[in-house]
């Protein structure tokens, strides 16, 4: 399971340290040194965080901030980073939509906490899930085979999100029963579990590098495999 985090700073050595802490924390960092260039990549890769420089080239981190909050309607959560130290920059930052405020120089070790804090605190459930060729995109609800938009049911999407955050554990019937219907507010048949895997084997296709594996009188398993069954 992927933490996806943007970081938009135009000073490489400073690009490059934040990356290399925050990987170490866990994320996966994808970098752009332009605001136009934070842009197309929070679009395309949908971050379930950003740390972006006030002083960009091209669009400022405002204009940045202000189109991910008022065009894309997105909530993702946001650290302003700049060399301005004034009350009103950091409060005008604040308004815009930013979540806080970093003043260089900083510790990138604080600056891996306070995102960690923040995201802790926001509660999101954005993180990216990427097995093999497929990557499952919660906060979007959308799932990518390769460069493929995949067409999954409301039930199918919940089934394969649980098989992908356990991948090789054996999930019961049951258990994935209880993902779709948690109050067992429903009667349904385990059976209903396996026509929801046959569907998504069928859409993500044989010649994928996953696979929905069947274990006799257990449940299902979710593998990184080239090999069909």
């Amino acid at each position: 399971m992927l933490k996806t985090l943007l970081i938009a700073e135009d000073d490489q050595m400073l690009q490059n340290l934040m990356a290399i802490y925050f990987k170490k924390a866990g994320f996966h960092v994808i970098t752009s040194s332009t605001g136009k260039e934070a842009l197309e990549k929070f679009k395309a890769e949908s971050p379930c965080f950003l740390v972006l420089d006030l002083m960009l080239p091209e669009m400022s981190g405002e204009e940045v901030c202000h189109h991910i909050r008022e065009v894309y309607q997105s909530d993702v959560p946001i650290i302003m980073v700049t060399a301005k130290v004034q009350e009103r920059e950091r409060i005008s930052g604040l308004k815009m939509g930013a979540d806080d405020y970093v003043t260089k120089p900083f510790s990138p070790e604080e600056l891996v906490v306070r995102a960690e804090t923040i995201l802790r605190r926001a509660n999101h459930h954005c993180q990216k899930i990427k097995m093999g060729n497929l990557t499952l995109k919660p906060r979007k609800h959308e799932v990518w085979n390769g460069e493929t938009l995949l067409n999954l049911t409301a039930s199918e999407f919940a089934i394969l999100k649980e098989l992908m955050q356990h991948p090789d554990q054996v999930l019961s019937r049951e258990q994935l029963l209880y993902t779709l219907y948690p109050l067992n507010e429903k009667v349904i048949y385990e059976r209903t579990i396996d026509v929801h895997v046959k569907h998504i084997r069928g859409k993500i296709g044989d010649e994928s590098l996953v696979s929905v594996q069947t274990v006799r009188g257990v449940g299902y398993r979710f593998v990184i495999t080239n090999e069909t069954e």
